[in-house]
Formats: structure tokens, C-alpha cells, sequence
């Protein structure tokens, strides 16, 4: 017993506390069997961080940007309160020149893109059709036709059930639209408490814990907030780079709708590697049906866009503070965006990012409870 005690695999998960922490998690297991049964009793509870988290997303995305300039009006001896009265001042009046400057212009090009998409896309189809016709890929795009009828018979068979869906699609859109106008309305409110009070709000929730724990906590909180600060400001001052050099780089190459595409790739990337996917699809359509040099010279300035954001912009301001492989974040994206939809996809990367903060405290803590040869002063520095 004591050889198989003083193993090195036994003597690292906790050596005697291992049948101990067996127990807890076979505790957890059959918590979470239970609440898996009952799952119905918390229904409202799960329908009431759905209503608020739009909000609460809108509003800690806000926070992290304001707060910066709310701590450089502070230095100045400027009153906190009036502070945030003044930036908030500040940045409505901003919203209000981009609503009656840039808006219009955009809504302008928007109509005409929507207006004109049908003759793209017939033309983008067209001379994908003549391009196939006289490629080696000729016989299976014929035999493609043949299939063409049975499964045109089958759309016409399940007409009700697309028209369904089509509705039940229209009405989400309605509640998702009726969400983010909600969100939106109740911001400014939100917002003033959490930029007044938000530095007191860890301190608050750590009074609930025991004294002992407190330090430990409040570690925990340090990170997750440098975690959400490094990626939201990081990632909004670089989605905004890639727009404006996107823009520059349409105008050169005489793009058509160079604001709208330029506005849709500065949004879209704030999705990492999904995002740039997203933003040059409408692009490509255009840069097709224009010309096959006007699609040369869009891969060229997609290239260098993507180069210049890769080696300078993304190493400046974002650095590495967020330690998370590409290939992680890739599946990250992909699993929150089949779970949760385009919410789990906005929110993935800074969720992975907290998640990380409390696993990584959690296996220290782990480490010097249960580890007697682990080091003593094993401090957090992944984020750091």
C-alpha cells in the first residue's frame, strides 16, 4: 500500500487525499445527474440571464473602453461622476455625428448593393456556369442537371415545412431585433452604475468568501479582468485598423462600395479568423463579375491588409496576453457557434479566456493543497 503511495502519478494528485478527491468528484457527478433531472426548476432562472445578457455583453464591452479615459480624467482631479457624465456626453455626441455623417452614406451604398446583388450574382453564376461547361469538370456538372428534377420535385413536396421554418426563422429575427433595441435602450443606465461602482463590485462579491480565501480570489478577478481588458480593447482598436486600411485599399484599387465592404470587414473581425472569411465574400462577388484583374488586385490588398494586421498591428496591441493557440481558438469558435449561435461566437474567445484564468488558479490552489513537492510560491503569470 505504502509502495503504491509513493508512486510519483499517485503522490501528484494529493497520494492519501486521492480516494478524497475521487469522492468529491463522484459528489459533483451526481449533483450534476440531478440537476440534469430537475433541469425544468431552473428554467426562469436560465430565461432571465438570456433577457439581461445582451446587455450585460453591450455594457462590459463599453465599460472596458471608457474605463481608461474615465482613470485619465480622474488624474486630472476631475470627479468620477462627472467624469463619466462628461464621457458619456462625449461619446453620444460622437454617435449622434456618425448617425447624420457616415450613416446615410452607408444606407446609400447598403440600398444600391442590395438593389444591384441580383445581376452580380447572375453574372457571378453565369461565368462560373461557362467556366465549368469547358472544364474537366464537364461531366459531373452535367450529370448535376439530371439530379436537378428529383430534387426540385422534393422542394415542392416540402414547401409547407420551408415556409415553416421560414417563419419561425422571421420570428427569431424579431425577438433577436427586439433584444439588441432593448439592450441598447437600458446601456446608458447600465453603464453609468458600472463605470461608478465597477471597481468596487470584486470586492463586494470576495465579502461573501471566508477570510482565507479572499487573497486567492481576488487573484482570480485581477486576471479575468486584465484578460477582458486585453482582449476587448485590444481587439476593438484593431478591428478598427483593419477597417481603415481596408477602405484605403479599396479606394487605390477603385472597389466599388469601398465604405460599406471596408464598415462590414472592420465589424466582422472582430471574430477572429472567422471574420476575415466572413468580410471578403461580398468582395469577391463584386471583384468577380467586375473584372478577373479587379480580382488580383483585391487578393493583393487582402494580402497585405492581413500581413500588416498579422506581423505589426496584432503584436503591438494585442500582444500575447492572451496565450491561446490559434487552433484553440478556431475550435473554440466553431463549438460556441453550434452551441450558442452568433451570440456564442461573439462571446467565445473571452469566455475561453476567464475560464483559463479560474482553471489555471484552481490547478495551483490544487497544487499546494494536496501536492507536498510542489513549489511554494507558484504564482499566476500566464496572463501577465
Amino acid at each position: 500500500m505504502e509502495k503504491w503511495e509513493s508512486t510519483p502519478l499517485i503522490r501528484f494528485f494529493g497520494g492519501k487525499n486521492l480516494l478524497y478527491i475521487l469522492g468529491v468528484l463522484l459528489f459533483i457527478g451526481l449533483n450534476l445527474f440531478i440537476y440534469s433531472q430537475v433541469s425544468f426548476i431552473f428554467l426562469p432562472i436560465v430565461a432571465f440571464f438570456e433577457t439581461i445578457a445582451l446587455s450585460v455583453i453591450f455594457t462590459v464591452v463599453v465599460y472596458y473602453l471608457l474605463r481608461p479615459i474615465i482613470g485619465l480624467l480622474e488624474k486630472v482631479r476631475i470627479k468620477r461622476v462627472w467624469g463619466i457624465l462628461i464621457t458619456l456626453a462625449i461619446v453620444a455626441g460622437l454617435i449622434t455625428l456618425i448617425i447624420f455623417l457616415i450613416i446615410p452614406f452607408l444606407e446609400r451604398q447598403l440600398i444600391s448593393l442590395v438593389e444591384e446583388l441580383p445581376d452580380y450574382l447572375m453574372e457571378l453564376a453565369y461565368s462560373i456556369d461557362q467556366w465549368l461547361r469547358n472544364s474537366i469538370f464537364a461531366d459531373y456538372y452535367y450529370n448535376l442537371f439530371e439530379d436537378l428534377g428529383g430534387t426540385l420535385d422534393q422542394i415542392s413536396n416540402n414547401l409547407s415545412t420551408y415556409v415553416g421554418n421560414t417563419v419561425e426563422g422571421l420570428t427569431t429575427f424579431i425577438t433577436t431585433l427586439t433584444n439588441v433595441i432593448i439592450a441598447l435602450l437600458t446601456l446608458p443606465f447600465i453603464l453609468f452604475y458600472l463605470l461608478k461602482d465597477g471597481e468596487k463590485f470584486p470586492n463586494m462579491i470576495l465579502k461573501v468568501f471566508p477570510p482565507k480565501l479572499r487573497p486567492e480570489l481576488s487573484n482570480v478577478f485581477k486576471g479575468i479582468d486584465h484578460q477582458l481588458s486585453a482582449y476587448i480593447q485590444g481587439q476593438i482598436i484593431v478591428s478598427f485598423c483593419i477597417g481603415i486600411m481596408m477602405y484605403i485599399g479599396f479606394l487605390i484599387i477603385g472597389l466599388d462600395y469601398a465604405l460599406l465592404l471596408a464598415a462590414i470587414a472592420s465589424v466582422t473581425s472582430v471574430v477572429p479568423y472567422l471574420g476575415p472569411v466572413i468580410a471578403i465574400t461580398p468582395a469577391l462577388i463584386i471583384a468577380i463579375v467586375t473584372s478577373p484583374f479587379m480580382l488580383v488586385k483585391l487578393a493583393i490588398v487582402w494580402t497585405v491588409v492581413q500581413l500588416l494586421e498579422g506581423k505589426f498591428i496584432s503584436p503591438q496591441i494585442m500582444g500575447k496576453r492572451l496565450h491561446i493557440h490559434p487552433v484553440t481558438i478556431i475550435f473554440v469558435l466553431l463549438t460556441a457557434g453550434h452551441v450558442f449561435g452568433i451570440l456564442g461566437i461573439i462571446v467565445a474567445i473571452p469566455g475561453y479566456a476567464i475560464i483559463k484564468v479560474v482553471v489555471v488558479y484552481m490547478f495551483i490552489w490544487f497544487k499546494r493543497r494536496f501536492n507536498k513537492f510542489a513549489a511554494p510560491d507558484n504564482q499566476y503569470n500566464e496572463t501577465d
